[in-house]
């Protein structure tokens, strides 16, 4: 087994706090309400929250994947989280699983800096192409985009 290592940031004029809120703590409402044409639900398999708890994100039709994270640590107070997709479409039978280590660090002006590393654990003999993560990449920049925009339209919502 192999291990690809990602990392990414992008800065937003959102404070950390809202982000981490909207983003980690409450993604299993928000997401489905903000990308509903290919988000179906999030529903918690296990636990309601904290660390070990484990989500099954559904798609609509017009995206008919299916993955489950397990959140292996979270930290409200640096405004960090750590998650692993353990099962489902999305490890495209390529992947053992795919790990997130994502922190929200204060940034000008009361915005933040979103830091995303991500491990790839491939499957023996198995190598993926960078298009592939390259795609995965902005897919989770776009949900991030998403909420951004929602937070700048609502400046109210997770304060």
């Amino acid at each position: 087994m192999g291990i690809i290592k990602v990392s990414q940031s992008f800065r937003t004029k959102v404070s950390p706090d809202r982000m981490f809120k909207a983003l980690i703590l409450d993604s299993h409402n928000l997401a489905p309400q903000l990308m509903f044409s290919s988000i179906k639900s999030i529903d918690f398999l296990q636990g309601n929250g904290e660390a070990g708890t484990i989500k099954q994100m559904n798609f609509t039709q017009a995206s008919p994947f299916r993955y489950v994270k397990r959140i292996d640590a979270i930290d409200e107070e640096n405004y960090a989280c750590k998650y692993t997709f353990i099962e489902g479409d999305v490890l495209m039978d390529k992947l053992d699983q795919i790990t997130y280590f994502v922190k929200f660090e204060p940034y000008s002006y009361g915005g933040c800096v979103c830091k995303i590393t991500s491990e790839y654990y491939t499957k023996e003999n198995v190598e993926i192409k960078e298009e592939d993560i390259e795609h995965g990449k902005d897919r989770a920049i776009g949900m991030y985009e998403v909420v951004e925009a929602y937070l700048l339209a609502h400046p109210r919502a997770y304060t």
